[in-house]
């Protein structure tokens, strides 16, 4: 009895050990912040004729999607992983999983994601969640190994999940999802710039052309550190007279905007890993603030 319940616990340890491996492989923290954000865009979108559960599939297949795409992003970077002091523990690197369950793992939950939304959501959902993917797999993560602007590039697909949210409420694309793109486009660049600075010479081991790694003096990282920053500004405004956001947003969209500016003038001005972690703090504050007050607003309305 004493036998058999021991080997129950052992076997219980496996799999749970197991399922955790498999979990950190579809990297679950940018599953979350991807999930927000297409919360939002629906939220914040028409519903007259939006059926009552297509948040939640929507959500379902951007969740498996995304999930997929983290496991098959690092596949394709397992070799680079595998020198990078942040990624070197990963599941691949690490060889807690063999690149064949990584390739099967990933192929189903992104092509899953997709099939999905073509059945319980709509054609205009299902393509941008395909175009989310292609630009992220096929177009971000090998031009990473290739150019300094990739993180441009990668931007763009970082940029789509709130428009899935927009799409699977109103089965269109206008003037309120291209903002919402926008915002979140030009919210992603100071942040991946003092990411990268964070950790430079990770990027450099990896053999990563990053704009942090050839821009040596960092004034070119520094000038888009502030430009995105400056311009995010205005942009988030735009939801109120468009009418998509009311005061309660427009004064926490322009507080939160100058903070997410003045520490990325200050990470300019004086570039070091103090001024750049505070730069990433800032901007992973700065946007649960603008998509919370968002949200918020609806709430109330």
């Amino acid at each position: 009895m004493n036998t058999r319940g021991g080997q129950q616990l052992a076997l219980r340890a496996i799999v749970q050990d197991r399922s955790q491996v498999y979990v950190e492989l579809t990297k679950p923290r940018i599953t979350a912040m991807v999930l927000l954000t297409v919360c939002v865009g629906y939220a914040i979108a028409p519903h007259a004729a939006t059926p009552p559960m297509a948040l939640l599939h929507v959500l379902i297949g951007a969740a498996l999607s995304c999930s997929g795409a983290g496991a098959l992003n690092q596949l394709l970077e397992r070799d680079t992983d595998s020198v990078m002091g942040r990624t070197r523990f990963r599941p691949l690197p690490s060889q807690r999983v063999s690149p064949w369950q990584a390739l099967a793992i990933g192929t189903t939950l992104a092509l899953g994601g997709v099939a999905y939304l073509l059945a319980a959501s709509n054609r205009l959902t299902a393509g941008v969640n395909a175009a989310t993917l292609f630009g992220y797999l096929l177009l971000y993560t090998p031009l990473k190994r290739i150019t300094p602007h990739s993180t441009l590039v990668g931007a763009i697909p970082g940029a789509l999940p709130p428009v899935m949210g927009w799409t699977a409420a109103t089965n269109e694309i206008n003037a309120g999802a291209a903002v919402l793109f926008t915002i979140l486009f030009l919210w992603q660049i100071p942040h991946f710039l003092a990411i990268g600075r964070l950790y430079r010479d990770d990027y450099a081991r990896g053999g990563f052309p990053m704009l942090v790694v050839v821009d040596s003096s960092g004034e070119i990282t520094g000038h888009q550190m502030i430009t995105y920053a400056l311009v995010l500004i205005p942009v988030s405004l735009l939801l109120v007279p468009i009418g998509l956001a009311g005061g309660f947003y427009f004064v926490s969209a322009l507080v939160a905007g100058f903070a997410y500016l003045a520490a990325a003038v200050i990470a300019a001005r004086d570039p070091n890993q103090r001024t750049s972690r505070r730069l990433l703090i800032v901007s992973v504050l700065h946007l649960p603030v603008l998509l919370g007050s968002l949200l918020f607003e609806r709430i109330l309305a």
